[in-house]
C-alpha cells in the first residue's frame, strides 16, 4: 500500500517488523493532509484478518483519542471489529465506540444486537463495556433495552459490572426522566450491595436520581458507614457529603445538646434526692418528669458516622480530607472539631489550587471555630512564593485568628508585608490591620500611629489604602485624634486616588468642629478643582459645603453656592440632583422652611462607626467544600444544608436484620453438630476442657487459704483467659450448645479460678472479683478440672472425679447475674510436649503465654452520679463466651451507692451498628442499698473498635451506655510451632505487613517484661522462638478467625523492630500503635 507524502509525517511508528507499510502515524496526521486518503492505512489495518494488526490499530487510535486527535471518521471501520473474538481488541473498539456513539448514533445503533451479546460474555470487562457503551448511545428509541440491561447488569455476579450498572442509571435517567420509577428499584437494589467498588457509584446516582428519597438511605445507613474506610477516594467523597445531609434530617444538632449535657446529670441527681424527701408517691412524679430532665446522649448511629469518618482524615486524597472536615464542621460537637485542623493545615503543603480551596474554606471555618486553628498561626504565615490569591486568603485566616494573646506577632507579620511588592497584597495587609484594630481594642492607637506612618509611603496606593483604613478607625474616637485629621487634610494636594480624596473629604466635613480652620480652605482647594474631579469626589464636595455652610455659614455661604453652581450643570446625573437636593434641604425658602430647620440634624446626625468584618461572615450558610461555597453564589445543582430537625425521627428505622450474620451463626451450629466428637466421646473430660484444667486444680489450695488475694488474681486472670478461650475454635461452642443444661450450668460463674497460672502476671490487673466469683471459686475449680490440664506441666489425677461430683453439685447452682461459659481447646498435646521440653531465655515462658494479663482493668461505665447512686464498672475478662464464641465476654459491676434498694436491672433494647450483637445478662431482681453483684454479658463487636451503645434499665430509669474495646480484646490467643508461624507469615506479606521501629527503654529490655507489656496489651499467645532477642506473639480475631501475627525484634544494637502480620490492616495498623505505646512507656 502507498501513501501520500502529504499526510504521512511519520513519527517513529510501526505496525511491526514486517510490515513497514503500516509504519506511519495517522495520529500526527500533516496540516495539509489529503481527507480523501486520511486514515487509510489504519482502515486497511482494520479490515485485515490479523488480530495483531488490528490490535495495533486500535491501540493508535485510542492513542489519538487520548491526544485530543478527532477519529470519528474511523467510526464504521472500527464498528465492524465490535464481534472480534480477541478480547484485547474488543475492550479496545468498546473504549473507542464509549467516546463516539453519542456522536454517530445511527451506525451504533446497527451494532446494537452485538451490544447485547456483549452483556452476555464470559468476561466482566466486555460485560460492562458493552453495557457503557449501550447508555452512551442517547437515542430514546433504545430506552427500554437500556433499562432492561441495566437490571440485569445490577444483578450480576461481577461487582464492576454492578458498578458500571450503577453509572449508566444516571444516563438514563437524563436521557428519559419517566424511567424514574423503576431506576429507583434498581439503585435500591444496589444499595443493599455489601462490595466497596459499587457503594460510591450507586449513591452518586441515587444523588443524581432521587435525592429527596432519604427512605432508601435508612436500611443502609451503618453499612455505608462501616465500608466507609474501603471505598475508593471519589466513592469516598460522594458518600460523606450524602451522608452529611442525612445526618442533618435525622439527628438532633448536638450544639444544642451540650448544654442539656452539662445541666442536666446534676439536676437529674438532686432531683432524685428531692423526690425521696417528698415521700412514696413521688417515684412516678419522678418518672413523668424523667424526659424533661434526661441527660441527652448522641444518638448511637451519629456517633457511628463520625467515628468512622475520622480515620479519613489521613487521607492521601485533599478532596477526602476535605470531605471530611466540612462534615465533622456542619455534625459534630465543638468539643470534637478541632480533629480537622491539623488534617487541612496538612493539605496547605499541596498545590496553589488545593491551597486556594482549602483556604477558602478554613476562613470561614475560623471565623465561627477560632481556637480550632490557633495552634497553627505559623501555618498560615505568607511565603513570597505564593500567588496574590493565596496570599489574601492566608492574610483573612491571620486577620480571623488574631487575639490580645498573638496580635503583637500578628503585626509584626503584617509589617513585613507592606514592604512587598504586590500591591494587591499591600493593600489587603492594610485592610487587615484596619480590621485588627477595630476587632482588638488595646493596638487601636498601635494600628492607628502605624497607618499615620504609611500616609509617608512613595505609593500612592498604600497612602489612598491607608487613608480608607484611617477614616474608618477615627470614626471610633474622633475627638481624640484631631491631629491625624489635620495630617490627613494636608494631603489632599498630593493623593490622587479618588477613593482617598473621598474619605479626607468626607473626615473633614464630618469632624469640621475638629478642625474648624482648615476645613473652610479644603473646601476653598476643592471648589477650584471641582469640574476635574471624580464622581465619588464630587459627592463628597458637595457634602463638606453642606456640612460647614450648616457650621460656618460665615466663611464658607459663597464657597457652598458656588460648589452648587458647578454641581447643578455636571454631566452625571447623581451628583445633580443631589446638589439640587442639597441646595433645598439647607438654604431657607418660603416653601422649604420646615425641612430645612432639621437640616442640621440630618447632615450632622452622629454615625455609628463602621463594622469592619470578614468577607467570609455569611459563607457558612452554604455547605463547605462545595462550589457554591467557593463562589459565594448558588451554583446550578446545588442542594441546602437542612436544618436540624426539632425532635429527632425514629432512629428505628436504621435497625436492619443482618441476614448473613444469622446464616454464618446458623453454619457454624450445623458444622458444630455435624463434629460430635470432643462433645459426646470426651465430653466431660476431654482435650476440650482438659486444655485448660491445670491452673485451677494448681490454684484450689491457694483459694481455699486466702479467698482474698485469689479473688483479686483469679479475676485478672479471667480477664485474660476469656478471649483466649474464645479462639479454641469450634469445640467451645460445640460442648456448650450439644451438652444441653448440665454443661451450661457447670460453667456459670467464669471469674474465681486461675490463680496459679498467672500469680506473677495478675498482680499487675487493677481488676478485683465479687463475692459471688469468690464464693463459687472452688466450684469453678471442680467443675473444670481436666480443662486446663496441657496449658502446664504439672497434672491432677483426681480432677475427673471431681468433675462428675461438681456437676452434681452445680446442677441446682444459679446465680441470677452470670452468664455461663465454655472451655476451648487452645493446645494440642504435642504442642504442649513440646512446650514443656523447651529450653528457652524466658523461665516464665508458659504462664505468661498461657494467661496474659489485661493492662486495662476495671473501667467506669456510669458514674454513680449519673447513676442516681448506681455505679456500674466492666472489665474485658479474656473468658469466653458461652452463648457465641465470636463474643467478647465482659463482666459488669453493680454497686448500689444510694439508700434504697435498685430493682430490675437489665438492658434495653440496644441500637447496633450493623455486625454487632449484644447478649444480655438476666435481670438482676434487687440490689440492696451498698452491695454489689456481678454479671456477665457477650459483645460481637464484628472485629472492630467500634463502641456498642446500650441502655441499662432500673424500673425506674434509663441510663445510656458505651463500651468500646481496645484492639487488644478483639482476639484470642493461638499456639503455634515456630515453623508453623513463619509458614503463616509468608502467607501475609504486602499490604497486610506492618513493621514499625520503637526504642525500648532499658526497663523493658528483659524477656519478662517484654512478654508481660504486649500480652497485657493485646490477648496473643506466646510463640516459642530459637533466638533470644526475638519474641513471637500469636492470636486470631473473634469474629473472621483471621490470623494476627506479632513479631518483635529487640537487637542490643539499634532500634527494636516490630512486625504485624494480618489480613485485617486496619486492626494491624492499631495494634501496633498500641503495642508501641505499651513498651515505650
Amino acid at each position: 500500500m502507498s501513501t501520500a507524502p502529504a499526510y504521512s509525517e511519520d513519527k517513529g511508528g510501526s505496525a511491526g517488523p514486517g510490515e513497514p507499510e503500516y509504519g506511519h502515524d495517522p495520529a500526527s496526521g500533516g496540516i495539509f493532509s489529503s481527507d480523501y486518503k486520511r486514515h487509510d492505512d489504519l482502515k486497511e489495518m482494520l479490515d485485515t484478518n490479523k488480530d495483531s494488526l488490528k490490535l495495533e490499530a486500535m491501540k493508535r487510535i485510542v492513542a489519538m483519542i487520548a491526544r485530543g486527535k478527532n477519529a470519528s471518521d474511523l467510526f464504521p471501520a472500527v464498528v465492524k471489529n465490535v464481534a472480534c473474538k480477541n478480547i484485547e481488541v474488543k475492550k479496545l473498539v468498546y473504549v473507542y465506540l464509549v467516546r463516539y456513539a453519542e456522536e454517530q448514533q445511527d451506525l451504533a445503533l446497527l451494532s446494537i444486537s452485538t451490544f447485547q451479546r456483549g452483556l452476555k460474555d464470559p468476561n466482566q470487562l466486555i460485560r460492562a463495556s458493552a453495557l457503557r457503551v449501550l447508555s452512551s448511545i442517547r437515542v430514546p428509541i433504545i430506552v427500554p433495552i437500556m433499562m432492561l440491561a441495566i437490571k440485569e447488569a445490577a444483578s450480576d455476579m461481577s461487582p464492576y459490572v454492578r458498578k458500571t450498572a450503577a453509572h449508566a442509571i444516571p444516563k438514563l435517567y437524563s436521557l428519559d426522566s419517566d424511567q424514574k420509577d423503576q431506576l429507583i428499584e434498581v439503585i435500591e437494589k444496589l444499595l443493599a450491595d455489601k462490595t466497596t467498588l459499587v457503594a460510591g457509584s450507586v449513591v452518586m446516582a441515587f444523588e443524581e436520581v432521587c435525592p429527596e428519597r432519604i427512605d432508601l438511605i435508612h436500611k443502609n445507613y451503618r453499612k455505608l458507614c462501616n465500608l466507609l474506610i474501603d471505598v475508593e477516594e471519589w466513592g469516598q467523597v460522594v458518600i460523606i457529603s450524602m451522608l452529611t445531609r442525612y445526618a442533618r434530617t435525622q439527628f438532633l444538632s448536638p450544639t444544642q445538646n451540650e448544654s442539656l449535657l452539662e445541666e442536666n446529670p446534676e439536676k437529674a441527681f438532686y432531683g432524685s434526692e428531692e423526690d425521696e424527701a417528698k415521700g412514696p408517691g413521688s417515684e412516678e412524679a419522678a418518672t413523668a418528669a424523667l424526659p424533661a430532665r434526661k441527660p441527652y446522649v448522641m444518638d448511637p448511629d451519629h456517633r457511628l458516622l463520625l467515628r468512622n469518618t475520622k480515620p479519613l482524615l489521613q487521607s492521601r486524597s485533599a478532596a477526602v480530607v476535605m470531605a471530611v472536615a466540612q462534615l465533622y464542621f456542619h455534625l459534630a460537637p465543638k468539643a470534637e472539631v478541632g480533629v480537622i485542623a491539623k488534617a487541612l493545615v496538612r493539605l496547605l503543603r499541596s498545590h496553589s489550587e488545593v491551597q486556594y480551596v482549602v483556604l477558602q474554606n478554613v476562613a470561614t471555618m475560623s471565623i465561627k471555630r477560632r481556637g480550632m486553628f490557633e495552634p497553627y498561626l505559623k501555618s498560615f504565615y505568607i511565603r513570597s512564593t505564593d500567588p496574590t490569591q493565596i496570599k489574601i486568603l492566608k492574610l483573612e485566616v491571620l486577620t480571623n485568628l488574631a487575639n490580645e494573646t498573638n496580635i503583637p506577632t500578628v503585626l509584626r507579620e503584617f509589617q513585613t508585608y507592606i514592604r512587598s511588592m504586590d500591591k494587591d497584597f499591600v493593600a489587603a495587609t492594610i485592610q487587615a490591620i484596619g480590621r485588627c484594630a477595630t476587632n482588638i481594642g488595646r493596638v487601636r492607637d498601635t494600628c492607628l500611629n502605624g497607618l499615620v506612618q504609611l500616609l509617608s509611603n512613595r505609593d500612592e496606593l498604600v497612602v489612598a489604602e491607608s487613608v480608607v483604613v484611617i477614616k474608618k478607625l477615627l470614626q471610633m474616637q474622633p475627638a481624640q485624634h484631631g491631629e491625624i485629621i489635620k495630617h490627613l487634610a494636608k494631603l489632599t494636594d498630593n493623593i490622587q486616588v479618588p477613593m482617598a480624596r473621598a474619605s479626607i473629604l468626607w473626615l473633614i466635613g464630618e469632624y469640621c468642629e475638629h478642625v474648624p480652620k482648615i476645613a473652610p480652605d479644603v473646601l476653598r482647594k476643592m471648589a477650584k478643582s471641582f469640574t476635574a474631579e471624580e464622581d465619588i469626589v464630587k459627592l463628597q464636595v458637595i457634602n463638606l459645603a453642606a456640612k460647614l455652610y450648616l457650621t460656618n455659614s460665615k466663611q464658607t455661604k459663597l464657597l457652598t453656592q458656588y460648589v452648587l453652581s458647578l454641581a447643578k450643570y455636571d454631566q452625571n446625573y447623581d451628583i445633580r440632583d443631589r446638589a439640587r437636593f442639597t441646595r433645598q434641604l439647607i438654604v431657607p425658602s418660603e416653601q422649604g422652611g420646615a425641612l430645612s430647620r432639621h437640616a442640621k440634624k440630618l447632615f450632622l446626625a452622629p454615625k455609628p462607626a463602621p463594622i469592619l468584618e470578614s468577607s467570609f461572615k455569611d459563607r457558612d450558610h452554604f455547605q463547605l467544600g462545595s462550589l457554591s461555597h467557593l463562589l459565594n453564589a448558588k451554583a446550578t445543582g446545588y442542594q441546602e444544608l437542612p436544618d436540624w430537625p426539632e425532635e429527632a425521627p425514629d432512629p428505628s428505622v436504621r435497625n436492619v436484620e443482618v441476614p448473613e450474620w444469622t446464616k454464618c451463626s446458623n453454619r457454624e451450629k450445623r458444622k458444630e453438630k455435624e463434629k460430635p466428637f470432643y462433645s459426646d466421646s470426651e465430653g466431660e473430660s476431654g482435650p476440650t476442657e482438659s486444655a485448660d484444667s491445670e491452673p485451677e486444680s494448681e490454684s484450689e489450695s491457694e483459694s481455699k487459704s486466702s479467698s482474698e488475694s485469689g479473688s483479686g488474681e483469679s479475676s485478672s486472670d479471667s480477664d485474660n483467659e476469656d478471649e483466649d478461650e474464645e479462639k479454641g475454635g469450634g469445640s467451645e461452642s460445640e460442648q456448650s450448645e450439644e451438652e444441653g443444661g448440665k454443661k451450661k450450668t457447670k460453667k456459670k460463674v467464669p471469674e474465681g479460678h486461675r490463680e496459679g497460672s498467672s500469680s506473677e502476671e495478675g498482680s499487675d490487673s487493677s481488676s478485683s472479683s465479687s463475692e459471688s466469683e469468690v464464693t463459687s471459686e472452688s466450684e469453678e475449680e471442680q467443675a473444670e478440672p481436666a480443662s486446663r490440664r496441657k496449658k502446664t506441666p504439672p497434672s491432677s489425677k483426681s480432677a475427673p472425679v471431681a468433675k462428675e461430683i461438681s456437676l452434681l453439685d452445680l446442677e441446682d447452682f444459679t446465680p441470677p447475674s452470670v452468664q455461663p461459659v465454655s472451655p476451648p481447646m487452645v493446645v494440642s498435646t504435642s504442642l504442649a510436649a513440646d512446650l514443656e521440653g523447651l529450653t528457652l531465655t524466658d523461665s516464665s515462658l508458659v504462664p505468661s503465654l498461657l494467661s496474659p494479663v489485661s493492662s486495662i482493668g476495671r473501667q467506669e461505665l456510669l458514674h454513680r452520679v449519673a447513676g442516681e447512686g448506681l455505679a456500674v464498672d466492666y472489665a474485658f475478662s479474656r473468658q469466653p463466651f458461652s452463648g457465641d464464641p465470636h463474643m467478647v465476654s465482659i463482666h459488669i459491676y453493680f454497686s448500689n451507692n444510694s439508700e434504697t434498694p435498685i430493682k430490675g436491672l437489665h438492658v434495653g433494647t440496644p441500637k447496633l451498628p450493623a455486625g454487632i450483637s449484644i447478649q444480655e445478662f438476666p435481670e438482676i431482681e434487687s440490689l440492696p442499698p451498698g452491695e454489689s453483684t456481678t454479671a456477665v454479658m457477650g459483645i460481637n463487636f464484628c472485629d472492630s473498635t467500634q463502641a456498642a451503645n446500650f441502655q441499662l434499665c432500673t424500673q425506674t430509669r434509663q441510663f445510656y451506655v458505651s463500651i468500646q474495646p481496645p484492639v487488644g480484646e478483639l482476639m484470642a490467643p493461638v499456639f503455634m510451632s515456630e515453623n508453623e508461624f513463619k509458614k503463616e507469615q509468608g502467607k501475609l506479606t504486602g499490604m497486610n505487613e506492618i513493621t514499625e521501629k520503637l526504642t525500648l527503654p532499658d526497663t523493658c529490655r528483659n524477656d519478662h517484661m517484654v512478654v508481660q507489656k504486649v500480652t497485657a496489651t493485646a490477648n496473643l499467645g506466646r510463640v516459642p522462638c530459637g533466638t533470644s532477642d526475638e519474641y513471637r506473639f500469636a492470636g486470631r480475631t473473634l469474629t473472621s478467625g483471621s490470623l494476627v501475627l506479632l513479631t518483635l525484634d529487640a537487637r542490643p544494637a539499634g532500634p527494636a523492630q516490630l512486625t504485624v502480620n494480618s489480613e485485617k490492616m486496619v486492626i494491624g495498623t492499631m495494634l501496633v500503635k498500641d503495642v508501641i505505646q505499651a513498651l515505650t512507656q
